[in-house]
């Protein structure tokens, strides 16, 4: 990789903005390969030199990659004045930077990768990739009988919008109540909700279970974080569909 300077790798790092890491550098507080650097501009190499912060080592990685259980009420942004983000569920000194790849509605909960790596979550969301999405849904109401098969040709909405063929399981449904799982390979407005809605039912809570080959960590609580291991990266990457 190319030589970086000093000042940007520690600022790429969350160690602070450019102006406190160049102050930090010229009071002597970093260190390279074990020697003081006190100059700001100096260029190391981010792959192979070995950085430490008040002596506390700072590990380079070209991007970053999480997976977020995101919970209810909060929205897709990177900011808002009025609403609680997704990105306001990271510490401060990491959001630099980061963005959500795609949106979930503000009362739709589950996974959501939250990253820096823009050709990702272009290759992700692209109509042309058709990446699959699995959602599953709590629903009020009794569904038609043929809701699957309507689902399975490609349903048309009730204000005439044309949806891909998607596939839909109802896994329990008990005195006007099912749970369903549904997977798309487009992501259209409130689609989820509409197409259940043009089958009788209306979707009382839903979540994202997986996108791509990309599951939801059972383990991850609502509100909660974690770094994609290299496996599940590969995962996304692919776009392979594991059902688990």
């Amino acid at each position: 990789m190319p030589r970086m300077r000093l000042d940007k790798l520690l600022a790429h790092l969350n160690c602070g903005s450019r102006k406190e890491v160049q102050a930090m550098i010229r009071a002597g507080r970093v260190a390279v390969d074990g020697a003081v650097l006190a100059d700001p501009a100096a260029k190391v190499d981010p792959d192979t030199a070995q950085v430490a912060l008040d002596g506390q080592a700072q590990t380079y990685r070209a991007q970053r990659y999480y997976m977020l259980n995101k919970p209810a009420g909060v929205i897709t942004a990177s900011r808002d004045e009025r609403h609680d983000t997704v990105l306001g569920l990271f510490p401060e000194n990491m959001r630099r930077g980061l963005f959500a790849v795609g949106r979930l509605d503000k009362d739709t909960e589950g996974l959501l990768i939250i990253t820096d790596d823009g050709a990702l979550s272009h290759a992700l969301m692209s109509p042309a990739r058709h990446v699959s999405k699995i959602y599953e849904a709590e629903v009020d109401g009794t569904l038609a009988p043929d809701a699957a098969e309507r689902f399975r040709t490609g349903l048309t909405l009730r204000d005439g919008t044309v949806c891909l063929p998607a596939l839909l399981e109802v896994l329990s449904q008990q005195d006007g109540k099912a749970r369903v799982r549904v997977t798309l390979r487009e992501g259209k407005y409130h689609q989820v909700k509409r197409m259940i809605a043009a089958v009788g039912g209306t979707v009382v809570g839903l979540r994202r279970v997986q996108l791509g080959g990309l599951r939801l960590d059972p383990a991850l609580s609502a509100g909660a974080f974690r770094e994609l291991t290299g496996e599940e990266l590969k995962q996304l990457r692919d776009g392979k569909e594991n059902r688990g």
